[in-house]
């Protein structure tokens, strides 16, 4: 089962693959860390990502794919994948399509922006472990008592005006692909203003699987 995780920036949609990867049996499969992995193995796909990279520019769609179907082919992949950060646009799903690789169930998670907003300024980085924490009341993971808060830091995309920059562009180039795949009956929606379990849980029930 091929899935594709949409969602806006903070909508937990990298928090609930990681749940539900084990759970499904499927592998996590982020574009970003697939072009890093080509590049450092030095294959052919990866040689010409690297070309891309090092220019500064944007590696090709038709490139990404290759790398997709390259990785979704591998005996980890039996069961499936979850494709994270990929289709970003309609042509990138068009392209997809036209790659054949086969995609079962498009999750989409659902949280109005004021929630967004709220969720990412409330984020900050421990200097020396990389570990995010939660600064909200109501966020998660609340850093402890032995974290120091001069340690924490905000990263700049977490700043409300970067966030709002980046719903803009969300809005412009990934919302469009909740009607593209609702019309080939392949959307199922999520409630991502609920806590984690209920995520885990709906997102189960539209694969089929009950965990």
């Amino acid at each position: 089962m091929n899935l594709i995780f949409l969602g806006p920036p903070g909508a937990g949609k990298g928090t609930v693959a990681q749940q539900v990867t084990e759970k499904l049996g499927v592998v996590q499969i982020s574009t970003g860390d697939l072009l890093r992995a080509a590049v450092r193995a030095g294959s052919e796909l990866g040689v010409k990502a690297k070309g891309y990279m090092d220019a500064g520019e944007l590696v090709p769609d038709d490139l990404v794919i290759a790398l997709l179907k390259e990785r979704i082919a591998r005996p980890d992949c039996e069961r499936g994948a979850i494709m994270d950060g990929f289709p970003r646009t309609i042509p990138q799903a068009e392209a997809l399509e036209k790659a054949e690789v086969p995609v079962d169930r498009v999750i989409n998670f659902n949280l109005p922006d004021d929630v967004i907003i709220h969720r990412l300024s409330g984020r900050r980085v421990h200097r020396s472990s990389g570990a995010i924490y939660s600064i909200n009341s109501d966020g998660v993971p609340q850093p402890g008592p032995d974290v120091n808060p001069d340690d924490l830091y905000q990263r700049d995309d977490d700043k409300p005006e970067a966030i709002r920059n980046r719903l803009v562009v969300y809005r412009k180039q990934t919302e469009p692909l909740i009607d593209f795949y609702r019309q080939r009956g392949l959307l199922s929606d999520i409630d991502a203003a609920q806590p984690l379990e209920g995520m885990i849980s709906d997102t189960l029930a539209a694969t089929g699987s009950q965990g």
